[in-house]
């Protein structure tokens, strides 16, 4: 299940371009939190602290005890969304999504293959992977970080579909059951190489049909 980790944030309230520089300057990253019956509240978290829960999280989801400087309570939060530069992956922006224990969250959690399939192991076969990820529905604390499917037992030709996958206790998913997350593939076989181009056949010279004299010269024969 998703570990729940404890965050502080505090309150942004200068917004725009000159005012983000400023917080990234002083170490911290932009933040926002919707969701539940409040509106949305811009918010900024210390680099450092989002930088270690990033790198200890196992998976994509990932929920957190919001400590908002001033509020006299807690938020449980989902993190929705992280941006990171296209140069250096550093974290530009978190969007941070408010759930309540009670109530059912919507996610996608990764799907991933534990053992090495027959099929590929004894015959050379393809492992292909038609899903990476599954969109659940389950209460906050029964939310997983990824859910493992072993497909050791696949042959080549066998598939595993979405009805098939063992969810965890209190997940449900609303994905088509008969959708292929997995399934193994014959191998790959390397077409012959191209047969040498036939030799062209030699070119057959006909011989050459005697031209008929001219006129004359066969009036001069007979004389």
């Amino acid at each position: 299940m998703a570990k729940q980790a404890k965050l502080t944030a505090t309150r942004r309230t200068a917004l725009g371009r000159s005012a983000v520089r400023k917080i990234k300057n002083e170490g911290a990253v932009p933040a926002v939190i919707y969701g539940g019956t409040n509106q949305p509240e811009p918010l900024q978290v210390l680099r450092r602290d989002i930088n270690a829960l990033l790198s200890h999280a196992a998976g994509e989801n990932i929920l957190v005890e919001l400590e908002i400087s001033g509020e006299g309570t807690n938020r449980l939060a989902l993190v929705q969304e992280v941006q990171h530069a296209p140069i250096g992956g550093a974290v530009l922006h978190i969007d941070f999504h408010a759930v309540s224990m009670d109530e059912m969250i919507d996610a996608d959690v990764p799907l991933e293959a534990t053992g090495i399939a027959n099929g590929v192991k004894n015959f050379g076969g393809l492992l292909e992977q038609s899903l990476r990820s599954l969109a659940i529905q389950c209460l906050p604390r029964d939310l997983p970080d990824v859910i493992r499917v072993d497909v050791s037992a696949l042959n080549i030709g066998d598939a595993i579909h979405v009805r098939e996958i063992p969810l965890p206790e209190g997940v449900s998913t609303r994905v088509s059951p008969d959708l292929t997350a997995f399934s193994v593939m014959p191998p790959t076989v390397e077409e012959a190489p191209a047969a040498a181009a036939v030799a062209a056949a030699p070119e057959v010279i006909k011989e050459k049909k005697e031209e008929p004299e001219a006129a004359g010269g066969a009036k001069d024969a007979k004389k």
